[in-house]
């Protein structure tokens, strides 16, 4: 069902367009840059309850392929496009949107609407139906974690890394088993004995959804997990780690959204472009005062973008190394982290 709706941002703005679907849905609005990879965007449980802008002017182009999918389910609670692409066909993007309720705003300007998202800073939005509403979809880290404890093995599995779930991606989990890891995905509130009880080699704290405050009762137990086991952590995980360890989390202006986002390791001086999705950011003046050392940095904005630990085997990175979709080149942190959990040296370690 087409009708005429708008998004509304929370500072006024208001912006119009065909609403596909007879929803109206709140969210922060976020917008990823990249020309591809629109099923993984959507199924990325780090986008849980975001309207989702995309800035490629014709989505939906190339179908869709099950297997492609980051999580079980269409994770963001709205999206929006200047154009979607409609193929007729089982694979088509608009019906799997329609088939999972999620209610799509096309003919909108999205150029303008990424501008003004740039200059006021990422803010809450409405999609509006003149004739529907519908009731929220649950956001946070709850939503998108799982709820029992749950192993995937692997031929000759040399390690055992226990994930502790705050949205993780499908990508991460299959970048530790292709490095001959077994892996078990926890859920994110599971008790230090629960998890001592599995027996791992290494954790991964991994990306999420939201404010990284929400998870502020857990931060004890983050960092006595962190303290004894070879760690990393993404995105989400990186600000929670950081957070435990004495850095200062803030509110970024506009994010870090998208594909392209250059990075680079201070020890090596060598640059990675990188996928990124993001509203807050560890305080690089924080750092000095904490336990934590940088390892990585945003070369557009000096924004710091990965934390080392200078005695524990512990590592963080803001960005996704796994991409899916974006570039793949930062895949090496998966290197290095299953090099620490096996007690090897690796060419470039952070």
């Amino acid at each position: 069902m087409k009708e005429q709706g708008a998004l509304t941002l929370a500072n006024g703005e208001s912006y119009a367009g065909e609403l596909i679907g007879t929803s109206s849905v709140e969210g922060e609005v976020v917008f990823f840059t990249g020309m591809t990879g629109y099923q993984e965007v959507l199924t990325d449980p780090s986008y849980r309850g975001q309207i989702l802008v995309f800035t490629y002017p014709l989505i939906g182009q190339y179908g869709i392929k099950q297997e492609e999918s980051e999580s079980h389910q269409i994770q963001v609670a709205g999206v929006i496009v200047q154009t979607l692409a409609n193929n007729g066909t089982k694979t088509d993007l608009a019906d799997w949107l329609a088939e999972a309720d999620i209610p799509v705003l096309t003919g909108v300007d999205t150029r303008s609407l990424v501008h003004q998202l740039r200059e006021a800073g990422d803010q809450l939005g409405v999609i509006e139906s003149a004739v529907s509403k519908k009731q929220h979809q649950a956001t946070g880290i709850a939503a998108v974690s799982v709820e029992t404890v749950k192993t995937i093995d692997v031929p000759d599995a040399v390690g055992h890394i226990v994930c502790l779930d705050y949205g993780v991606k499908k990508s991460m989990i299959e970048a530790l088993l292709a490095r001959q890891m077994r892996v078990t995905i926890v859920p994110f509130d599971t008790a230090t004995s629960v998890i001592e009880g599995l027996k791992p080699d290494g954790l991964l704290f991994s990306n999420g959804p939201g404010n990284p405050n929400q998870l502020e009762p857990f931060l004890p137990h983050i960092k006595q997990l962190a303290s004894h086991y070879p760690t990393l952590g993404i995105c989400m995980g990186h600000q929670i780690i950081a957070k435990a360890f004495g850095c200062t989390i803030t509110k970024q202006h506009h994010g870090h959204r998208g594909a392209n986002h250059p990075v680079r390791h201070l020890a090596s001086n060598r640059v990675f472009m990188t996928s990124q999705n993001h509203g807050y950011v560890v305080e690089a003046k924080s750092v000095e005062s904490s336990e934590l050392v940088t390892a990585y940095e945003h070369i557009n904005d000096g924004s710091v973008e990965g934390l080392v630990h200078p005695s524990k085997p512990i590592m963080t990175v803001q960005f996704h190394p796994e991409a899916n979709p974006g570039p793949t080149e930062a895949m090496v942190v998966f290197d290095q982290f299953v090099a620490s959990v096996l007690k090897q040296e690796v060419a470039y370690v952070g």
